[in-house]
């Protein structure tokens, strides 16, 4: 028996039209298989950079920064050139809302001002996820705050003298790394 050639045309469409259906529902599996993948398989990273403020003019209550001062916040802001921050926090006063300027000023960004007294860890770390934030703050309220970053006890006060010091801290989905750079 021989195939009229309509008949011929028919099966040819049918199996040219089946193995495309498989090759679309084999590309869709391997389209969501990555799509999968990628979403839930990466962690998201979140990093905190803790400064002091820098140099203050005197001792009085809520002082402006030294010269001195002024030259360590916009060097601090070209070691963070780099840096695409997310948001920049200082506490509220003229040091620490001074030494953050030139960097927040930078990235085109104001500053938030936070109470290192009144601060929720487990919240601020949901409101900052996945984000590049710097911190300014005292000598020892700054170590205070990374230690509750890290939930460890692993840094001290910083010494009056010190202004150089960035605590970096990272967190990878649970995983947490940290450290201190001395850039005095």
């Amino acid at each position: 028996m021989i195939l009229s050639f309509p008949f011929c045309k028919y099966i040819k469409t049918a199996i040219t039209k089946f193995f495309k259906f498989i090759l679309m529902k084999k590309f869709l599996l391997l389209f969501t298989f990555l799509f999968l993948n990628i979403s839930f398989g990466q962690k998201i990273t979140t990093t905190y950079y803790f400064i002091r403020h820098a140099e203050k003019v005197d001792n009085s209550k809520n002082p402006d920064l030294s010269m001195k001062g002024m030259e360590r916040a916009n060097h601090w802001n070209k070691i963070f050139a780099e840096v695409d921050f997310d948001l920049v926090y200082a506490t509220d006063f003229k040091r620490t809302v001074q030494t953050a300027s030139p960097t927040a000023t930078a990235k085109k960004h104001t500053i938030k001002i936070y109470d290192p007294k009144n601060i929720a860890i487990e919240s601020f770390k949901k409101e900052t996820l996945g984000k590049k934030i710097l911190i300014v703050g005292h000598s020892n309220t700054i170590p205070h705050f990374v230690n509750q970053f890290i939930n460890q006890k692993t840094y001290a006060d910083i010494e009056d003298s010190t202004f150089g010091n960035l605590y970096i801290v990272t967190l990878i989905g649970d995983d947490i790394s940290h450290q201190i750079l001395k850039l005095e």
